[in-house]
């Protein structure tokens, strides 16, 4: 890749992925609602921002002329968290907006358009037709990410452009603010306190952001045409293993509450083809697990988040 478009650059993922590739030498089209949020990248003489609200994605191709684009990269999505996950309305703004997106891609001219799904999409599929299950909130956030990708799919494939997406798990490491998992169970060991969670016998995956980051550089180099990939580890631990591991690595002494939640996901990763991404693309996780808890822990030291969540 040399020329990229990036929306969402002013997010966790976003903004770590638009660093990687700047600092490959790679442009970068950074479409960004506020240009002070990426101020810390402005170093970079191969960044061209782009400011623009997610309402006016379709008029991109009004403000990026057709310039041998390789790879549209589309991570922005509004509301990824706690109650916004249950906001049916601004989630379905953003598959309108993806949709958006993708078109002016097409108008662009770009080569392939990437798309950031989520691994909620899965869980979503695999759930609906489950008689008596009681079906999580989430399913509003895994529906549209999931519709999105029907669609953008759907208007790919019949007017000539490349299409590929990334359904991560749920990504970790400095830089990230939100009140994720993982920033919530490392604030609690860090002040000594013992986090209530569920039983934890399913299988559970996190993906460092490093590791992310390839994922998606692999996906837009060499993914193929209309294929969905899972981005996390081709082996997989139950969630009472990653947890314990992670208490052994801050805080060993902190007693971990097994059981105290109600474990509402039932989620089946034998259905999901965790090897694609490997066989297709040979991308692998390989950042070293200790070592990334560790440092995203040394950057949660130092910074001043009130991480509150009842999705423990």
């Amino acid at each position: 890749m040399k020329k990229v478009i990036v929306t969402g650059v002013s997010g966790f993922v976003g903004k770590s992925f638009t660093k990687r590739l700047l600092e490959e030498g790679i442009t970068v089209y950074a479409v960004v609602r506020n240009g002070d949020k990426i101020s810390d990248l402005k170093q970079y003489n191969n960044l061209i921002p782009v400011i623009a609200n997610m309402e006016e994605y379709k008029d991109l191709h009004k403000r990026i002329s057709r310039k041998d684009i390789d790879v549209f990269y589309h991570f922005a999505w509004g509301g990824v968290y706690d109650e916004a996950k249950k906001d049916y309305n601004l989630q379905l703004d953003n598959v309108r907006y993806s949709c958006d997106a993708l078109k002016s891609a097409i108008e662009i001219n770009c080569k392939k358009f990437v798309f950031a799904g989520s691994v909620n999409e899965y869980e979503t599929k695999a759930n609906m037709d489950k008689v008596g299950l009681k079906q999580r909130y989430t399913n509003i956030y895994g529906g549209s990410k999931l519709l999105a990708e029907i669609i953008c799919k759907t208007i790919a494939n019949n007017e000539g452009i490349e299409y590929s997406a990334g359904l991560s798990t749920l990504a970790y490491g400095e830089g990230n603010k939100s009140k994720m998992l993982l920033n919530i169970i490392i604030k609690k060991l860090l002040n000594n306190e013992s986090p209530s969670l569920i039983s934890g016998e399913n299988k559970y995956d996190v993906i460092y952001i490093d590791d992310l980051v390839n994922a998606f550089i692999a996906i837009g180099e060499k993914g193929l045409n209309q294929k969905s990939y899972y981005v996390g580890h081709r082996k997989l631990k139950t969630f009472k293993e990653i947890m314990t591991n992670i208490r052994d690595i801050i805080n060993p002494n902190i007693d971990l509450k097994f059981g105290e939640r109600n474990d509402s996901i039932d989620f089946d990763y034998s259905t999901i083809d965790l090897d694609a991404l490997y066989l297709n693309t040979g991308f692998e996780c390989k950042t070293d697990f200790e070592e990334s808890i560790q440092a995203t822990a040394d950057w949660i030291r130092t910074i001043n988040i009130n991480i509150q969540s009842e999705e423990v």
